[in-house]
């Protein structure tokens, strides 16, 4: 989960790539960016701001690099695990952003910024690996040569208001919206650090959803959902 607090932050240093939380994951929002005039966000949906990633599971798998052979919750077919078990930390001399990629960019812990670039494009800026991300609205676009990040196409779409704190930021019930984002055209990555691969095949699938506690803080929920046919045997949760 994200929190609207800029005051906590883990930094991983990467090669800048150009071009989103395990599930329940949150963090906090502080220093509100400027908003953009898209006129299609819904009421109580503000993304924009600086969050912070708030890590309370899986502690020893997101923290720090995984040791080599600990695939625990993943679930991958033979090939994925051959891959990672014959991956060494040497491999990724020339190449140390493939851990930062779409599919695994959003549950390392960090800080990121969102903003709007434009009307129709949501820009995420990532401490993690120094990623960016773009969250393009409207009708598909030539998504180009295939990236670490990917072609990421985002949409409002009507949610329940279970678990939301209803205020008067808030829209009514039955009336919340959350975005979904669908990203594909990605290169080869890393789910983990130690060499457990996903490949050019992978779709993941993004919803971000934004409440409020009773004490005014809001946070910022991303859950993900990872599929794919080369590496594993059932879409990643």
């Amino acid at each position: 989960m994200l929190r609207t607090l800029s005051t906590r932050l883990v930094t991983l240093g990467c090669v800048l790539a150009t071009g989103a939380l395990a599930p329940g994951e949150a963090g906090t929002q502080g220093g509100a960016a400027p908003r953009g005039a898209r006129a299609s966000t819904p009421p109580g949906q503000d993304l924009t701001g600086t969050w912070v990633a708030v890590v309370t599971q899986y502690w020893h798998l997101r923290m720090t690099v995984p040791p080599k052979g600990e695939y625990a919750m993943l679930p991958l077919n033979d090939a994925a695990t051959r891959a990672a078990d014959a991956w060494q930390p040497a491999d990724d001399a020339d190449d140390a952003c493939r851990a930062y990629g779409a599919a695994a960019i959003m549950r390392i812990p960090g800080r990121l910024r969102i903003r709007w670039a434009d009307d129709d494009t949501l820009q995420v800026d990532i401490d993690s690996g120094s990623q960016t991300r773009l969250l393009r609205f409207g009708a598909p676009a030539d998504p180009g040569p295939p990236s670490l990040q990917g072609y990421s196409a985002a949409v409002w779409e009507a949610a329940p208001l279970w678990g939301r704190s209803v205020g008067a930021d808030q829209p009514p019930p039955g009336a919340a919206r959350y975005l979904r984002v669908t990203t594909t055209n990605m290169t080869p990555g890393y789910l983990r650090k130690n060499g457990v691969p996903y490949s050019a095949q992978t779709i993941l699938q993004e919803h971000f959803d934004t409440f409020t506690e009773p004490n005014g803080e809001t946070w910022l929920v991303v859950t993900s959902i990872i599929t794919d046919p080369t590496y594993l045997t059932r879409p990643y949760a």
